[in-house]
């Protein structure tokens, strides 16, 4: 079965629904990882099972959705459940680092090649020899970094900054961006070949909002888990609170609402915890310029038979 984890099923839930408060259950997974992937909604659903497909192989795969979807998430679980899993998995957030210490990072450097090279660095594509290389944030990478890893791609092999040899690359690639990438193609900042080169076996995250029967499941995870680390007894939360979690938009997505939580957590001083409204006021940076605007439509065309 797929890796999502089962806090409460639907019906159940809406049976809760119908008091006045939630009680938040005392058996919740008390050993669940940070990296478990929450819920049980259709359009998660969709995901896993592309997920279950796709991890077994070595095909590269092009994760993308808004910022907060848990893209990481299932990059992890494609890992975990591949040959690869006893191997490394490297994370690299490509937008993290120096544009003019990416290939660097990515690929290594010999002693000299560049002033404070005092010695040879291994980068992060040797690291995960054998294993899978995550790169976060791709769309961001320079194109002079893009032409590199295209090389990889097509000919699994690099060299090191300032290096001579080629070295053979034994490693699963999994990408993931919030940009619109085709629409970077039109603007000259991302090359076409290496897109079609990631978009081997793309995979769509959906937004919270298209998911929303997710949240009372991942409210009772989020909520159990910081009160735990807080040494608080938070039983159930309002049924108001839960109202105004379920019907509002989240731009930050499942990273909005756990920061909601957290603080929700904080400031409560009972058993029973409520949200102020006050938190979810709308952002003013959007994220939506950024994610794919086919991403419902592509996400059908993607369930596989």
């Amino acid at each position: 079965m797929a890796s999502a984890v089962m806090m409460a099923d639907r019906k159940q839930s809406e049976v809760n629904f119908k008091h006045e408060d939630l009680a938040l259950p005392e058996e919740i997974d008390r050993e669940a990882k940070s990296d478990e992937i929450i819920g049980s909604s259709a359009a998660l659903q969709k995901v896993l099972s592309l997920v279950s497909k796709v991890a077994p192989t070595d095909a590269t795969v092009l994760i993308t959705g808004e910022t907060g979807t848990g893209k990481e998430l299932i990059a992890r679980s494609i890992h975990r459940q591949s040959e690869r899993s006893s191997r490394a998995l490297v994370c690299v957030n490509c937008a993290a680092v120096p544009s003019d210490l990416i290939a660097s990072e990515l690929f290594g450097h010999e002693k000299g090649s560049f002033t404070g090279a005092l010695q040879r660095r291994l980068g992060r594509f040797e690291l995960a020899d054998g294993g899978t290389i995550f790169l976060d944030e791709v769309g961001e990478l320079p194109l002079e970094t893009q032409i590199a890893l295209l090389r990889v791609l097509q000919q699994h092999e690099f060299e090191r900054v300032g290096g001579t040899r080629s070295i053979h690359a034994n490693v699963r690639v999994i990408a993931a961006t919030n940009r619109n990438l085709q629409a970077a193609i039109r603007e000259g900042t991302f090359r076409s070949d290496l897109f079609y080169r990631l978009d081997i076996f793309p995979i769509v995250i959906p937004p919270l909002r298209e998911r929303r029967e997710d949240v009372p499941v991942l409210v009772e995870y989020f909520v159990a888990r910081c009160a735990r680390n807080l040494g608080k007894n938070i039983q159930r939360i309002t049924k108001q609170s839960l109202d105004l979690l379920r019907s509002y938009h989240w731009p930050g997505n499942i990273r909005e609402l756990q920061n909601v939580l957290d603080r929700s957590v904080i400031m409560c001083e009972t058993e029973t915890l409520s949200v102020d409204k006050v938190w979810l006021a709308e952002q003013s940076l959007s994220t939506d310029s950024k994610i794919p605007a086919i991403s419902s439509e592509r996400l059908a065309t993607q369930e596989l038979a």
